[in-house]
């Protein structure tokens, strides 16, 4: 699916300093406002600079024509064309949850500052390309977020991906917490699956931890 993203990154010039995250999270977020959004905004709910913001509209744009200014009010930024609309709709059938995280719910697997900020994403069927978690939480720090934790969906219950230090069976989280994961998929039309995938992320604001959460999906 990213293979199709590829053209945003040609320049004959310098190469974008956006990335792949950006690219679905600005999908996402145009979803959200219909009515349109502009750069300013986009930048901040992106965590990215000015310029890298006005490339990938620009981008966004004319090269992949998944955005256009808003016909109602231009002042009021882009918005989703139907191309835009019916790649982001096929993404989210691997990607059909993103939401920021109850951190009170979700303190079982927070170990860390109770201050930070938690965003959860489900990812279907992709358990065969996880394998410790390591990696994901790799890709959560790489765009400065602190960290994120991976759950298994065995076809019963969320576990936690095996480790390669320890010989046990995956341990399985909290009754408490598996119901709230199984509510959060059922509010957005879906329900766990075996190999089902569970990502909750850090930051230590709520745009930083769902940047993270993407980042960690897409690895």
């Amino acid at each position: 699916m990213l293979e199709e993203l590829e053209d945003l990154f040609d320049s004959s010039t310098i190469r974008p300093t956006f990335s792949y995250v950006h690219i679905i999270l600005a999908l996402y977020i145009f979803e959200k406002h219909p009515e349109g959004i502009g750069r300013y905004r986009l930048k901040e709910n992106l965590l990215i600079g000015s310029g890298t913001a006005r490339s990938l509209i620009n981008k966004l744009n004319e090269v992949m024509n998944f955005i256009e200014v808003s016909k109602n009010n231009k002042r009021r930024g882009h918005v989703l064309t139907d191309k835009g609309l019916k790649f982001l709709k096929m993404l989210k059938k691997k990607i059909p949850l993103l939401e920021e995280g109850n951190t009170k719910a979700l303190e079982e697997i927070i170990i860390q500052d109770k201050k930070l900020n938690a965003y959860i994403c489900l990812i279907k069927n992709c358990a065969d390309k996880l394998n410790s978690g390591i990696e994901q939480r790799d890709a959560a720090i790489k765009v400065n977020g602190s960290g994120a934790t991976c759950l298994i969906f065995d076809g019963n219950d969320l576990k936690y991906p095996k480790s390669p230090n320890i010989q046990n069976d995956q341990v399985k989280i909290g009754d408490n917490l598996q119901k709230y994961f199984k509510l959060k998929a059922t509010e957005h039309n879906t329900d766990l699956e075996m190999n089902d995938v569970i990502i909750v992320g850090l930051g230590d604001t709520s745009e930083r931890a769902r940047l993270a959460t993407l980042n960690s999906a897409l690895t």
